[in-house]
């Protein structure tokens, strides 16, 4: 009729209520971890990532080597730019077809691609090998690889126009990595008798 509970009875539910919150404590615990172990790991990719790419930004761009201009005698105007790049050091490979040249000159800012770039813009450049180690006719993928840039300039109000004497010109050259290289020339003051000149 009546049931008694002995000390030792009592003693043996008090530790199985203790064993049973220590395990939830541990998967709590487990859990917990297993979330910040995660999100350490998503992050840790995140930060490389975005390291890689800032890093591209800062070295994956182009190098002046020198830039030319050929000269109508009979009107004394450059008819059209060349620009001999290379890799910046550190930079890695670069395609040029990838890259987009913003030309700001007396007659306006145009946006240029390559001629091969899959892109709507009518306005282009085309590419020239100079020296080039491994064969590719637009990646510049060795230090030692030299590409000439070519702007033909024209009378046409929708491209670069011709260039007279005097006349500054900024080349900004954006590669695919988002790195940007500023070239500035201006047309010397006197063209002469020349056919082609340093800019």
């Amino acid at each position: 009729m009546f049931e008694f509970i002995t000390d030792d009875e009592e003693r043996g539910q008090v530790g199985i209520g203790t064993l049973i919150v220590f395990i939830a404590m541990v998967l709590v615990a487990a859990i917990a971890a297993g979330v910040l172990i995660n999100t350490a790991g998503f992050l840790q990719s995140k930060s490389q990532e975005t390291g890689q790419q800032s890093s591209k930004q800062v070295s994956d761009r182009l190098q002046e080597v020198v830039t030319t201009g050929t000269v109508d005698q009979t009107n004394n105007t450059v008819t059209a730019v060349n620009v001999t790049v290379t890799q910046a050091p550190g930079a890695g490979e670069i395609d040029l077809e990838n890259v987009t040249i913003t030309w700001v000159g007396p007659d306006g800012t145009f946006i240029l691609n390559h001629e091969n770039a899959s892109t709507s813009v009518d306005d282009v450049f085309t590419t020239s090998v100079v020296k080039n180690a491994q064969g590719s006719p637009t990646v510049l993928n060795d230090p030692d690889d030299r590409f000439a840039i070519n702007f033909d300039l024209s009378r046409d109000s929708d491209k670069p126009n011709l260039l007279t004497e005097g006349d500054e010109v900024t080349i900004k050259i954006n590669t695919m990595a988002g790195a940007t290289t500023t070239i500035r020339f201006t047309v010397p003051e006197s063209l002469g008798q020349k056919q082609g000149i340093e800019l």
